[in-house]
């Protein structure tokens, strides 16, 4: 896309300018992911216009007291029509919290609950069925009700965990890196990405009390050592988010204290990524949706689970 492509013939706001600009490079790669989808430009319109009317109702409202139409309609450049029309479609729409997703949940649960830790305090080798501790067992109590052979099958394509011998599997990572167009990485795309541009627009309202954001970049790294960087960064970031995830479990209200009720929640995390611009000619082909071929797995004699049945 054109850096000139949304100003406006001698404009005069370098703001405006530069928030266009910033738009511009973030909806590239937005894009391109809405055209693998399948996500035509017509949807994509009707989204902004539905999000742009729901962002603007709540600033109205938490500035005045109360959802003025015609004042989300000068903010929007919307029809006063359009508006009500939109905001009356989102008043019948159900309320969805969101949810940790459930592989990673499964993984933390792994590393987390002592009833699958190892004596070393490290995620136990875990035979994939049975009535304790067990594989199967781990996903029944955190898996959200996704069938055991589904979560083995997800969190190996994640290159989360080993199959061993013996219907054996092992932890290989607490974060799994999802990878594939699939619902459950393109919903991890709009999670990551939200909470990034959120922190980065805190930070341009606000100077005062900042959230912490830091970047490392250089413009000519060396082609041949990028494998070794990658795994070297991979490295190091896990061993940070596993710090940061257990300082992060110490500040959780204690639901059983005197003070949880009168306690504020707040969602608070940190994400560390690494990312990679290639020069032109020099990308490699991106493959969608493979899969490995999926091993055959028979539960030892016994009564089956509810976890097992799909």
């Amino acid at each position: 896309m054109s850096s000139n492509s949304g100003r406006q013939p001698g404009s005069t706001d370098p703001v405006k300018d530069a928030t266009v600009s910033a738009l511009e490079r973030v909806l590239d790669p937005l894009l391109e992911l809405l055209f693998d989808a399948g996500v035509t430009v017509q949807e994509f319109n009707r989204i902004a216009r539905t999000r742009s009317a729901r962002i603007a109702t709540k600033r109205v409202t938490n500035a005045s007291g109360r959802a003025s139409k015609s004042r989300v309609a000068i903010m929007t450049g919307l029809p006063r029509s359009e508006v009500a029309r939109i905001l009356s479609s989102l008043d019948s729409l159900p309320k969805s919290k969101p949810d940790q997703h459930p592989a990673r949940r499964v993984l933390a649960a792994w590393h987390d609950d002592p009833r699958f830790l190892a004596p070393n305090g490290d995620p136990a080798v875990l035979p994939i069925f049975g009535k304790k501790r067990s594989f199967e067992r781990l996903v029944e109590r955190y898996g959200g009700g996704i069938p055991v052979r589904a979560m083995l099958d997800e969190l190996m394509q994640l290159d989360a965990v080993e199959r061993l011998e013996d219907q054996k599997v092992r932890a290989k990572s607490r974060v799994p890196i999802m990878t594939g167009l699939t619902t459950r990485s393109i919903a991890a795309v709009g999670e990551r990405g939200r909470d990034l541009l959120e922190t980065l627009a805190h930070n341009v309202r606000r100077s005062a009390q900042p959230y912490f954001e830091a970047t490392a970049v250089i413009d000519d790294g060396d082609l041949e050592l990028v494998n070794f960087l990658r795994r070297e960064i991979a490295e190091q970031g896990t061993n940070f988010i596993n710090s940061a995830t257990s300082l992060l479990n110490r500040s959780q209200i204690k639901r059983s204290s005197k003070t949880a009720k009168s306690s504020r929640a707040v969602r608070l995390g940190v994400t560390v990524y690494y990312f990679q611009e290639e020069s032109p000619n020099d990308g490699e082909p991106t493959v969608v949706g493979t899969h490995s071929r999926r091993k055959n797995l028979r539960r030892q004699p016994g009564k089956p689970s509810k976890a097992e049945s799909k």
